[in-house]
């Protein structure tokens, strides 16, 4: 199974300079947990991550105001995959990195999609079993080491 298959497409946006409630906003209307953050809304070449969770500790909890531009708070250079490649490659990602969500790409670094854990739980009938969306939920829930997010600066993978 591919990518493509269980990503969620063209999902909502954000650039850098827009502000956290603009973010915040956006996950409520969108109902997601997670909005990638673009060079600019046309090419929506990825350039990092914004999570519901960046908001509330980075910000809120530091007493940030709901104007701080989310590019204070992203996680830049997520690792992501592109749209043909297997789901397990995303499986991967989401192990090794500890993230709940990894972008879809293009050849060209432009955010075309987005999968999330719910997306693996719900392709089940698809080739995804429950033994193998139980491991990634538990690899990604270990407690870190040290703070992570989303992206942890690494240049975005296109598999």
């Amino acid at each position: 199974m591919k990518a493509q298959d269980i990503m969620t497409r063209n999902p909502a946006c954000c650039t850098a300079s827009d502000t956290v409630q603009h973010a915040a906003r956006l996950m409520a209307e969108h109902d997601c947990g997670c909005i990638p953050v673009v060079d600019d809304l046309r090419s929506k070449k990825i350039a990092g991550t914004i999570t519901d969770r960046d908001i509330a500790c980075r910000c809120t909890a530091e007493g940030g105001s709901p104007d701080t531009p989310v590019g204070e708070l992203m996680s830049p250079n997520p690792s992501c995959c592109g749209p043909d490649a297997d789901v397990r490659d995303a499986v991967r990602i989401m192990a090794e990195r500890q993230v709940r969500r990894v972008p879809i790409v293009d050849k060209d670094g432009c955010c075309v999609g987005i999968i999330a854990q719910a997306d693996l739980a719900r392709a089940e009938d698809r080739g995804i079993s429950d033994q193998e969306v139980g491991r990634v939920v538990e690899r990604v829930s270990r407690p870190a080491r040290r703070p992570r997010s989303e992206g942890d600066a690494v240049r975005p993978e296109v598999r």
